[in-house]
């Protein structure tokens, strides 16, 4: 009798190896094939859930007419000035539906490959779709929610609240299922592309053509289309208004599913793909809003402070009660209206601007101007948007405050001779050293190389502290003794730099800058409110005594242009062109930026200028900082008409005063020595002690130039140059 053989089992190391995985919150190891069992039981049991409640869920709405849905009114956001009167809003309610046979047929196929690729074939909702959601979370072993159909997408929009729980989603699809029976696939394609959010406060195919590329729907072409169709999945990820380069791979995302889908050809497609967004940005007129500047500030403050969504706030019927202050506001947006204010700009590109007003008692922003000529609705704005490095506007925060801080005074005697620090050879504006100068000197005629040696002397870590304290905000990058004429490694925009400098004129407590006191429901309902405490920068005594050097800036040093007939200080500054080839052999008067920032008892305000793309062909041609300091006062003196003149707030024990020191005899040895800092990051310019300056060397000097103390001239370019 044949009996079978016995099969031996092989050896324990010689068996293969099971995949295990350890289950969550234990230490047990299960077979992995065992898991998977799991989630596919699981899976089709949520499938079989979610079909049968979807089914409940079209029962009871079966009596439910949808054809009165209509077009959907979002229900906007006011936004009020720091009076209470209403000056713009937020609104979605734009809805201008257009007929299905006027939307171009690339469109409509553009969006259903992209949202619903067999939208004319399901019933609503789309079971295989679902299916392959269900065996994608299988596979990754989570619950994902998975892809609407159009018609779960319009239902949603309709009538449901923009909740993601697993009961909405039940009711999603009983929803759909009964707009399915209710309309044919065109009506339902018809509704959604009329009632979809594209961005940039637009519902609808017709808004959103004009939004972005000033047409009618029907004028659009192939690339356009698929623009439009890449927005509703993230209309602010990919809004060509805030990441071009986004928003143009995410359109050629959708040019491929439709090559793919066979809606377009091969040849369309390359064509299209090669094309370069080309959007039309709206107009202030278009806008119909008061102070686009500020109003699109605080939306975005609304965002990036308050954690708001773009569509809650168009759409959330919301109050927005703002610190604008209309008369400071206007006597700003008029001074920007008039040229002659402001260099003569390139024919081809304008020399744009940005300013900042704050209220340094309190850190309200009274007054925003984003830019010069055409307004841009969500565009770019150069008074919070900006990052350029200050230049000489930098010093008081930098050099003297620290140092004042530090036990020098006004009247404190400074190097200013020829400086070698680590190989960095700061130089002024007109190749000339002084020897010796008092701090007040320093600061009045902006002096380059007192103030590196002054941060030397205290330590870079001593004014880097201080500028953070005032707001800056600092990389490791700027450890290094350009900080002291203002080259940073990434920048400050003129918000920043106002709110940095309104601890001056305030006793030394800056408080945070901002555009929203709070909002509210509508029926008044307090969601958010502005309680940021105050920070301390300096001492009273230390930013009295700031603001009385900074008061001879203006009075007598390279500021004069923005004497006010009222107490005022403030700080110039500008930056050279950038040391390349490219700018070889251009001299003289020259800048790429242009600052003043400066203050009276009752507001701090930051001018800038310059071109957006500085190049061989567009830098500042005018001397200094004479422009942003006249445009500084062109706005105070407005702001300010029916305000009485006061006096700065005096501390007790007023300034910082000692008797002028005598300069020291000798060659030059650096005051209080002390080791340098472990670990310097600062490119080779760092804090460097030695036992004097080599023989004379100035360098480059691009790092930083000086105010030349000469008087503007608008037609010939003379004017006061900084750094």
């Amino acid at each position: 009798m044949n009996l079978p053989r016995t099969v031996k089992r092989p050896a324990r190391r010689q068996r293969p190896k099971l995949r295990t995985i350890v289950v969550p919150g234990t230490r047990k190891r299960v077979p992995l094939w065992k898991t998977k069992r799991l989630w596919l039981s699981l899976s089709a049991g949520v499938l079989l859930l979610l079909l049968v409640t979807g089914g409940l869920a079209a029962m009871a709405v079966s009596k439910l007419d949808v054809t009165k849905a209509g077009y959907p009114l979002p229900d906007p956001t006011n936004v009020y000035d720091r009076n209470g009167k209403a000056v713009a809003q937020f609104s979605s309610s734009k809805v201008e539906p257009v007929a299905l046979d006027r939307i171009p047929l690339d469109l409509r196929n553009a969006v259903i490959a992209t949202e619903d690729r067999r939208f004319y074939e399901h019933s609503g909702v789309d079971v295989q779709s679902l299916m392959r959601a269900l065996w994608r979370d299988v596979r990754s072993q989570s619950f994902a929610e998975g892809g609407s159909t159009i018609t779960q997408q319009l239902a949603k929009n309709l009538f449901l609240q923009s909740d993601k729980t697993l009961s909405r989603k039940f009711k999603e699809a009983g929803y759909a299922l009964k707009i399915d029976l209710t309309y044919d696939k065109d009506e339902i394609l018809e509704l959604y592309l009329n009632s979809i959010y594209f961005g940039e406060g637009t519902w609808g195919v017709q808004g959103a053509a004009k939004v972005y590329f000033n047409k009618k729907v029907e004028d659009l072409t192939l690339e356009e289309c698929a623009m439009l169709a890449a927005l509703p999945k993230a209309p602010s990820r990919y809004s060509p208004y805030r990441d071009r380069a986004a928003a143009l791979e995410r359109r050629n995302v959708v040019l491929s599913l439709m090559k793919d889908q066979n809606f377009i050809t091969g040849e369309a497609y390359a064509k299209a793909q090669a094309m370069p967004i080309a959007v039309r940005k709206p107009s202030e007129e278009e806008t119909k809003d008061k102070y686009p500047s500020f109003v699109d500030y605080v939306l975005r403050e609304a965002e990036s402070v308050y954690g708001f969504t773009e569509d809650q706030i168009r759409n959330g019927g919301l109050e927005i009660y703002t610190t604008l202050d209309p008369v400071v506001q206007e006597a700003a947006e008029e001074v920007y209206r008039t040229d002659s204010f402001f260099p003569a700009s390139k024919p081809d590109q304008l020399i744009q601007s940005g300013a900042a007003i704050v209220d340094h008692h309190d850190g309200s922003i009274r007054g925003l101007v984003g830019h010069r000529g055409e307004g841009v609705v969500r565009g770019f704005n150069y008074a919070t948007q900006l990052v350029r490095q200050p230049g000489s506007a930098f010093k008081p925060l930098a050099v003297y405050g620290p140092a004042l801080e530090k036990g020098y005074t006004p009247q404190s005697i400074l190097f200013d001779g020829p400086l070698d620090i680590g190989g960095y050879q700061p130089r002024d504006w007109d190749n000339q050293t002084r020897g010796y100068v008092t701090l007040d000197e320093a600061v009045t005629k902006s002096w380059n190389i007192p103030a590196v040696w002054l941060l030397n002397e205290i330590g870079i870590d001593e004014g880097l502290a201080f500028a953070k304290r005032a707001g800056i905000p600092l990389t490791k990058e700027d450890r290094q003794l350009a900080t002291a004429l203002g080259g940073l490694s990434r920048g400050v925009s003129p918000l920043q730099m106002a709110q940095a400098f309104s601890a001056f004129p305030n006793l030394g407590e800056m408080h945070p800058a901002h555009a929203i006191a709070k909002i509210t429901t509508r029926d008044g309902s307090v969601l958010v409110e502005a309680k940021e405490p105050p920070v301390k920068v300096t001492t009273p005594r230390v930013a009295y005594t700031i603001t009385g050097l900074l008061g001879n800036v203006v009075r007598v040093g390279t500021g004069t242009e923005a004497g006010l007939d009222r107490p005022t200080a403030g700080k110039t500054g500008t930056t050279q062109l950038p040391d390349t080839p490219e700018f070889a052999g251009i001299s003289g008067a020259v800048s790429k930026d242009a600052w003043f920032v400066g203050y009276t008892p009752e507001l701090t305000a930051a001018i800038w200028m310059g071109y957006e793309n500085t190049d061989k062909n567009h830098y500042l041609t005018t001397s200094g900082s004479a422009y942003p300091a006249q445009v500084f006062k062109e706005i105070m003196t407005r702001a300010l008409i029916n305000t009485p003149v006061q006096a700065f707030p005096e501390p007790p024990g007023g300034a910082i005063q000692a008797p002028p020191s005598e300069p020291p005899a000798g060659p030059y040895v650096p005051v209080s020595p002390r080791p340098e800092p472990a670990g310097p990051a600062d490119n080779g310019n760092g804090e460097v002690r030695g036992n004097g300056p080599p023989p004379e060397d100035r360098g480059s000097g691009k790092e930083a130039k000086d105010d030349k103390p000469d008087k503007k001239d608008k037609g010939k370019g003379k004017g006061k140059k900084d750094d």
